[in-house]
């Protein structure tokens, strides 16, 4: 299985040539909110200038937006899933959206309409949408940006919108933030799985212990792979088994320890651990 690394729509240049120099095999580009102007058909050239004879690939376009309450993200998500093939992929990460402060149900009927309309086009384009599984620190009754967070979401996300161009971009951080077990959300959710990013996660059981989970508790934190705890080994077993065809993606910038200039270290490690792992 391959590894790969989120590159930062913002400094995405400079992040795919760290890329490239750390050996990681593939690059997810990661855009916030918008794509702010990004021409892929002039992006392309220049990334493969940087990549040259590395055969770094490009595993998906991550754009993590509200496309329920923004037409400019629907329209933003449109293009990329229009010109995936530009880059040479077929996956597009993005969020489920939200109406924000409302609940999940609430938002039901708007994800409905805006993502069967892009589910159909994914479908046409031989392209894949994958829903992150980011809470984004919203929950059921008053979600911020992503109602896809969760498997009671999932399932009736996937029953409005019936279409196998529309999964998941999976990650276990997210899971243990609302003390779900990975492991097995895995095995039963695997076959929606089109993207997995490489992001872990410590959960302080005795915080919790002490002070439960509710009122802006910090019980649970960040880490790049190999640092929290998932066992990433059987995490890989369960994808190997269900066929999965992609890669992980290291998402990087979240760990409280290997930041800032000791973010490009805390990447490699991550990248040497899932190595290991495979």
């Amino acid at each position: 299985m391959k590894v790969g690394t989120c590159i930062r729509g913002t400094n995405l240049l400079e992040d795919l040539k760290n890329a490239v120099e750390m050996g990681f095999d593939t690059v997810e580009l990661y855009y916030n909110e918008t794509l702010g102007g990004a021409d892929f058909t002039e992006l392309y050239p220049k990334m493969q200038e940087i990549i040259g004879d590395a055969g770094v690939q490009i595993s998906g376009i991550g754009l993590y937006c509200n496309p329920l309450m923004s037409e400019k993200a629907r329209e933003e998500l449109k293009y990329c899933i229009e010109n995936a093939h530009v880059l040479n992929t077929n996956f597009v990460g993005t969020f489920a959206g939200a109406i924000s402060g409302k609940s999940v149900d609430d938002a039901m009927p708007f994800f409905k309409k805006y993502f069967s309309e892009l589910s159909n086009m994914a479908e046409a384009s031989g392209v894949k949408i994958g829903i992150e599984n980011a809470p984004m620190y919203g929950h059921w009754y008053a979600a911020t940006c992503n109602i896809g967070f969760c498997p009671r979401a999932w399932e009736k996300m996937f029953d409005v919108v019936d279409s196998d161009a529309l999964g998941l971009e999976w990650e276990p951080s997210h899971q243990w933030q609302q003390l779900i077990d990975p492991l097995a959300q895995l095995k039963e959710w695997g076959r929606k799985v089109f993207h997995v990013h490489g992001k872990d996660a410590h959960v302080d059981r005795e915080h919790i212990r002490k002070y439960g989970v509710r009122f802006g508790e910090q019980y649970c934190v960040h880490r790049f792979p190999g640092m929290g705890d998932t066992d990433w080994k059987e995490i890989i077993c369960i994808l190997n088994t269900q066929g999965y065809q992609g890669d992980i993606t290291v998402e990087g910038y979240h760990d409280p320890v290997y930041c800032k200039e000791r973010e490009l270290e805390g990447q490699k490690l991550a990248l040497d651990y899932l190595r290991s792992c495979v």
